[in-house]
């Protein structure tokens, strides 16, 4: 009896323990829409927008809890080159703005009348309504959020991509489905990557590049390295030393400074233009949190930008651009600023937690060169003062410590799609076939490298801004993978692009432009059954113009 019972007792433990240590996986989750969209960024939520106006069922894969992506996250001072050129539903998002800021109770750390007429834009295409292209986050984010419970936006957030070989299920060159690391599988006949990074796209085996072409790659002047052209004010206009002890190589360099060369002028490289936060600024004291102290803070790491003030640099505040209710869209300005140059050239392959690590080191280095501007001895006193007026936003980001929630990704993966749009396309010079928006601002790239001189001086290199002629069309091809590639897959952020195209090509409103039409090609493929490489020009382009967006000048 004493043997069963220690046999019975041993088997109910056995039995207790193999409950414990091998727990019985639940089936995973399968979710189906016509049209799955991976992202939280402003082109995420104009596409499903666009696919609900159209009829089809849409889910939005959101790796963000907060929706808009810069639009949202502290890029309130719109790029937007000619505003005609911008039409369809990123014109109406712009719209609601200014619908917005009509009414009194959006005007709370400011009047209207103080603010003035910036920003109010210009009448809408068809001459009644007008547009707000200056706003402040929250509005931005709320517009959003409106246009998800108008149309009954099905948003399932903090859902990442399994990035993994089994995180994507393709057949016959087309996607099935995809995987989130939750366990939760995503089935739909289109799929949409409208993400900075072009994380789904890349799984999906499409043709990519990161970094910067050599000139002759494509035919072009501004691509590439490109030492010694200054186009903006990002540069060092003074002889400014490098090293730990002035003029002594020995010493070492600087942090913050590179000890690489910087390759030949006009040849590629692995290099991408800096990150940095667009902050969300106040100078009203009751709306406003001083600058935080970061951890590991030393402010030996801004000794460089101390030596700039040194030899007379004032420009601290001319990208301090103003918004609505006595706040700032606070930009990179100057030779050592909110840029954090050269610190994110694995960022675009990164694993997440990798990007998790290179994000909050931006972070890191953007909050320790506020604190050091608003308290360092070494700062010039008359500068120092007008820094301590301003502080965080207390009403912006509040779930954040008044952070933005998004980096801004300059740029990341581009696609090497049907067709490139290239240096000469993104300036006008051209007519590129089928076109599905338009863009119309400069070549816009920050600086990719900081580096030392045969003189032993620092410079930076890789800051670009080259006006096009006049507006110009966006291709189709350009947000279409290669057919033998995949079949069912639209990308209207990552775009087929070279890197000097691309920026003119990466600005907001042209992601919302390219997100509709990106979806309205996606619907009208389901409805011809054909893939959206296979889709008639004339079939799409009647949609669009029906749909207001603006194709050519």
């Amino acid at each position: 009896m004493k043997r069963r019972s220690a046999i019975t007792l041993f088997a109910g433990l056995l039995a207790t323990f193999t409950s414990f240590t091998l727990p019985q996986h639940k089936p995973l989750a399968v979710r189906k829409a016509d049209v799955i969209i991976y992202g939280g960024t402003s082109a995420a939520v104009i596409a499903a927008v666009q696919v609900k106006k159209m009829g089809k069922t849409v889910i939005v894969v959101s790796p963000d809890k907060h929706l808009g992506g810069l639009s949202s996250g502290g890029l309130g001072f719109t790029d937007t080159g000619n505003k005609e050129v911008i039409g369809g539903l990123s014109r109406e998002f712009y719209q609601r703005l200014y619908q917005h800021y009509q009414k009194p109770e959006s005007w709370k750390w400011q009047k209207r009348e103080e603010y003035g007429n910036k920003g109010q834009g210009t009448p809408a295409l068809d001459g009644t309504n007008r547009t707000m292209w200056i706003f402040e986050p929250h509005a931005a984010e709320q517009v959003f959020e409106d246009f998800v419970k108008e149309y009954k936006l099905t948003i399932h957030r903090d859902e990442w991509l399994d990035r993994s070989p089994k995180g994507i299920t393709k057949k016959d060159g087309k996607i099935q489905s995809f995987r989130t690391l939750s366990g939760t599988v995503y089935q739909g006949a289109m799929f949409i990557d409208a993400t900075y990074e072009g994380d789904l796209m890349a799984a999906a085996g499409v043709s990519y590049h990161v970094g910067r072409e050599a000139n002759q790659v494509y035919n072009e002047t501004w691509n590439g390295v490109q030492t010694e052209v200054f186009q903006h004010g990002h540069y060092f206009k003074a002889n400014v030393s490098p090293y730990k002890v002035p003029g002594d190589p020995s010493s070492g360099l600087l942090p913050e400074v590179s000890a690489d060369q910087p390759g030949a002028k006009g040849s590629g490289d692995h290099k991408i233009q800096a990150y940095c936060f667009r902050l969300c600024m106040s100078n009203h004291p009751d709306n406003r949190v001083p600058f935080p102290k970061p951890e590991g803070y030393d402010p030996a790491r801004y000794e460089l930008l101390a030596r700039v003030f040194d030899s007379g640099w004032r420009e601290t505040f001319q990208k301090f651009d103003p918004i609505p209710n006595r706040k700032t869209d606070t930009n990179n300005h100057g030779p050592f600023s909110s840029d954090y140059i050269g610190k994110n050239y694995d960022y675009p392959e990164a694993s997440y937690e990798r990007r998790k690590e290179i994000i909050k080191d931006h972070e890191r280095y953007q909050q320790g060169l506020l604190y050091f501007m608003a308290n360092d001895p070494r700062m010039p006193k008359d500068v120092q003062e007008q820094v301590k007026q301003w502080g965080l936003a207390k009403d912006e980001f509040t779930d954040n410590g008044n952070w933005p929630h998004q980096l801004y990704i300059r740029e990341a993966r581009r696609m090497k799609g049907v067709f490139v749009m290239k240096e000469a396309d993104a300036l006008g010079k051209t007519e590129v076939p089928n076109p599905v928006g338009m863009g119309s601002y400069a070549l816009d790239a920050h600086n990719s490298q900081r580096y030392v001189k045969a003189d032993g001086f620092v410079q930076n290199e890789g800051d670009i801004g080259v006006h096009p002629d006049k507006p110009y069309s966006i291709a189709y091809g350009s947000i279409l993978p290669k057919e033998e590639e995949c079949r069912n897959l639209l990308v209207p952020v990552c775009v087929s692009s070279s890197h000097i195209a691309y920026g003119s090509i990466r600005m907001e409103p042209v992601f919302m432009i390219l997100g509709q039409s990106a979806a309205t090609a996606a619907v009208l493929s389901i409805n011809n059954k054909i893939s959206p490489q296979q889709l008639p020009y004339q079939k799409l382009k009647e949609v669009l113009l029906k749909d207001k967006q603006r194709l050519t000048l």
